[in-house]
């Protein structure tokens, strides 16, 4: 796993949140507690190497408009919105809040990014179809490198995580680990 922990690389971990983790959740996603373990392991070796650590958390209002298309969750300052227990972020390292799929779209990632020098992202966590595959794209079109261990994020079904990481390696040029 070190090889892809280079200078100049930032960890993302993507809406690993109470409403599309735990059990019984607004939008639950099917397995997402079984990538917990590689998630929390591979934080351990990028803590280890001095890799940025950024949490990318869904966090809406109440009216959102993505209500429309989706059952209410993640709503700010909600215990759903709050990252999953295992997974806690710590001291030094950044949170944003989005409220769209990609977590470039309304948040200051890209500004943060830009200060830490950051040439590449590892991109981590829920959903891989929708926030992680609109993460990688905004990234390669903001020039970043995309890293995307398949054991650290999941789709909703096997074929959706199949189609999501062939499309970011496609399109993307994504390294799929």
């Amino acid at each position: 796993m070190s090889e892809i922990y280079q200078p100049g690389t930032a960890f993302i971990v993507i809406d690993m949140l109470n409403d599309f983790v735990l059990p019984g959740a607004p939008l639950e996603v099917p397995n997402a507690k079984d990538i917990i373990p590689a998630i929390k392991k591979r934080l351990e070796d990028a803590r280890h190497k001095m890799i940025p650590i950024i949490y990318a958390c869904d966090s809406h209002y109440k009216d959102d408009i993505e209500f429309n298309k989706w059952p209410k969750h993640a709503i700010k300052g909600s215990h759903g919105a709050e990252v999953v227990e295992e997974l806690t972020p710590e001291d030094g390292d950044y949170v944003i809040y989005k409220r769209k799929y990609s977590a470039f779209c309304g948040t200051d990632l890209n500004l943060i990014l830009r200060e830490l020098k950051i040439e590449r992202l590892i991109l981590t966590g829920v959903v891989t179809d929708i926030c992680v595959l609109h993460t990688a794209a905004d990234g390669y079109m903001l020039d970043y490198e995309i890293i995307i261990p398949e054991d650290s994020c999941i789709a909703l079904s096997d074929e959706d995580q199949k189609w999501a990481l062939n499309q970011a390696k496609r399109l993307y040029d994504a390294q799929i680990v």
